[in-house]
């Protein structure tokens, strides 16, 4: 599938025809053993990089490579695109790989993406230290990955003026219930501008 997808924008790379969207070829939840065996397999049309922490498999197509095509839009400019960026957040290092897929799809579709991992609430001060990241002019989206609690993204979403997507985590123990308990705080969440995702 990898392969053929890869095909298909070499075939639009070389006629002119693709757009950045087209040449994002991603596979999620992919784990080690999954990768081995892929990476085994004969691909043809492009190469393939895995990034374990997100379990996920980007693919480059070789026209990219040969014809010197940056996974960028024309259409923007290098100051439309510094004014638009998205913040990856997430609580604890235990949401990274939720926090790393969601950094790597923005990427591979042409995003600016600024990580700002560790900030959880049970140290505020991680947080109230990341301010001037999370208020910076350029942003237009804050992602926020938690579990536990699932109280970042109320606290993220009352410190800034972007939207704030919440993504629950199914890390955490006790009465998180596989982060369920995360998902019922932020659709709780009294912070304005707050939309929330399904758990992972």
């Amino acid at each position: 599938i990898l392969d053929d997808m890869a095909k298909h924008v070499n075939t639009a790379v070389e006629s002119g025809d693709a757009s950045v969207a087209e040449k994002a070829i991603l596979a999620t939840r992919v784990n080690g053993k999954l990768y081995k065996e892929i990476s085994e397999m004969s691909l043809k049309n492009g190469t393939i990089t895995y990034h374990e922490i997100a379990n996920l498999i980007s693919m480059k197509a070789s026209a990219l490579d040969n014809n010197g095509v940056e996974n960028d839009s024309s259409s923007e400019t290098t100051k439309e695109k510094e004014r638009n960026t998205v913040v990856v957040a997430c609580a604890g290092t235990t949401d990274l790989p939720v926090a790393e897929e969601a950094a790597l799809t923005l990427e591979a579709a042409g995003c600016k993406v600024e990580r700002i991992y560790d900030v959880g609430v049970a140290g505020l001060h991680r947080i109230i230290n990341a301010l001037p990241r999370l208020r910076d002019p350029s942003n237009r989206c804050v992602i926020v990955c938690a579990g536990m609690d699932g109280a970042l993204p109320s606290v993220v979403a009352g410190l800034v003026t972007v939207p704030v997507v919440a993504v629950p985590t199914s890390v955490g123990y006790g009465a998180a219930f596989g982060g369920v308990s995360a998902m019922l705080t932020m659709l709780n969440s009294c912070a304005p501008g707050v939309g929330i995702v399904n758990i992972d």
